[in-house]
């Protein structure tokens, strides 16, 4: 389905940095998903308010990354969210990961809607449907 992009930067600081002096691996996905919460408060769906309306959680069920090139600290990064796929009960983002023109990883984030009361499935609300159609269009 791949839908338009969002971009997103951020700086590999030194906490991110392992005894190798590269990104820590799951420090790509904290990346991706401060990356996606941004993603949400600009198309009109902020995670915090998700979180105290207690309406319709939207937690993750997979997560996958590649690298192609080490990140190390002081690095500019670039992140561009694509959407994959979406559904009536579900999407999926994908995260590339730039340093200048490079692609240096890779990263897709599978979200399905519960009802956080219950925890069980919920069909995602038509206007979130629509914000992540139009956000990711334009």
């Amino acid at each position: 389905m791949a839908i338009s992009m969002i971009e997103h930067h951020f700086r590999v600081a030194l906490h991110d940095t392992d005894a190798a002096g590269v990104l820590f691996f799951a420090h790509l996905f904290r990346h991706a998903h401060d990356a996606y919460e941004a993603m949400m408060a600009r198309i009109g769906w902020p995670v915090d308010g998700l979180i105290r309306g207690r309406q319709i959680g939207l937690p993750l069920v997979h997560v996958e990354a590649d690298f192609r090139r080490p990140l190390r600290h002081g690095d500019e990064v670039d992140v561009v969210i694509e959407l994959q796929e979406l559904s009536e009960r579900r999407f999926s983002l994908a995260y590339a990961f730039f340093i200048g023109t490079h692609e240096v990883a890779t990263a897709l984030s599978i979200h399905v809607a519960i009802d956080p009361r219950t925890g069980k499935s919920q069909a995602l609300p038509t206007s979130l449907i629509s914000a992540l159609s139009a956000s990711m269009a334009s």
